[in-house]
């Protein structure tokens, strides 16, 4: 990564901490500023750190991680949170999506994928392992509709471009990866994707990834 990433690590198990330091320092991923075993000693630490992003588990005594990512976006407004997840947690999707988390990254992933995610995050882009998104299609239907599309009932009207940008969002593609994809620019590619957000009233793009899901605008 050209610059190391600040992060807070906040998980209740002593050893998966460790564990994790390890691997992100030695592999140049980030620097470790600080550990927090809950989410209320997390809050505290806000007060007072500037992490460029949070690495945060979901189930923790005290306070969950989805209740601290939420009190932490109120604390501070675009604070980039990744959601440390399982796969048998599906009962929380509803929850993780809506929680203003830019992404989720399964506990038990590799290197490259952990380091990607950092990175992706860190540059401001939203990220989901493959793996997660897999079982988020297979249980859609049993899913509320994301809240935050108001008109979710609809499909909108999208150019052969965006339903392009669209299928390799839903791939789980960054911007950068997607204009390699397409031999457009990076600027082109986000401004295609600010444009389907505009156009489905939609905040981020894992709720935009549901909404192609739920129409059946992409194929897998």
């Amino acid at each position: 990564m050209d610059e190391y990433a600040k992060i807070i690590l906040v998980d209740d198990h002593p050893l998966f901490r460790e564990g994790m330091k390890l691997l992100i320092e030695t592999e140049g991923m980030g620097k470790i500023i600080a550990e927090a075993e809950n989410g209320q000693e997390f809050l505290s630490m806000l007060e007072t750190m500037e992490p460029d992003l949070v690495l945060m588990d979901i189930e923790m005594p005290v306070m969950n991680g989805l209740e601290a990512t939420a009190k932490a976006l109120v604390m501070r407004p675009g604070l980039k949170i990744l959601l440390l997840t399982m796969l048998n947690m599906k009962d929380n999707y509803p929850a993780m999506i809506n929680t203003g988390a830019m992404g989720f990254v399964l506990k038990t992933s590799g290197k490259q994928e952990l380091e990607k995610a950092i990175k992706t995050v860190k540059s401001g882009e939203s990220f989901f392992s493959n793996e997660i998104l897999l079982r988020i299609i297979l249980d859609f239907g049993k899913q509320p509709v994301p809240p935050d599309n108001k008109q979710s009932s609809s499909v909108y009207e999208f150019t052969e471009r965006e339903l392009e940008v669209l299928k390799y969002l839903c791939q789980g593609l960054s911007v950068n990866e997607i204009a390699d994809k397409i031999f457009r620019s990076i600027k082109t590619v986000e401004a295609h994707r600010a444009k389907l957000l505009q156009k489905t009233n939609l905040k981020n793009t894992i709720n935009l990834v549901l909404y192609a899901i739920k129409n059946k605008l992409v194929e897998f």
